[in-house]
């Protein structure tokens, strides 16, 4: 199963987001497997304001075992998460799904 999940920082989350970016960092490494694309949404002036995460997992309750200890949920980074099931249709230009 195929998920996006838009998380928004909290109100000035940006100092506790750049102290917890490295924990952050190092699971996605770890995650690598499940992780089809990801980054950081920006504000006006260019700073982050949240994340997007496209991932798959064999299901909805994996993918709650990840944000459950996702660093940036842990340390109250992310003050606002969605998460939708997502069907990949075309993928680096490519169709892989219907």
């Amino acid at each position: 199963m195929q998920f996006i999940i838009t998380a928004y920082d909290g109100e000035n989350a940006l100092s506790k987001r750049l102290e917890v970016r490295p924990r952050h960092l190092e699971g996605m490494a770890k995650l690598s497997p499940h992780i089809i694309c990801a980054g950081g949404i920006l504000n006006d002036e260019g700073r982050p304001k949240g994340s997007v995460l496209v991932m798959e997992f064999t299901n909805r309750a994996e993918l709650d075992a990840y944000l459950a200890a996702e660093p940036y949920v842990v340390e109250k980074v992310w003050e606002k998460i969605e998460v939708e099931p997502m069907n990949i249709v075309i993928l680096n230009g490519e169709k892989v799904g219907r």
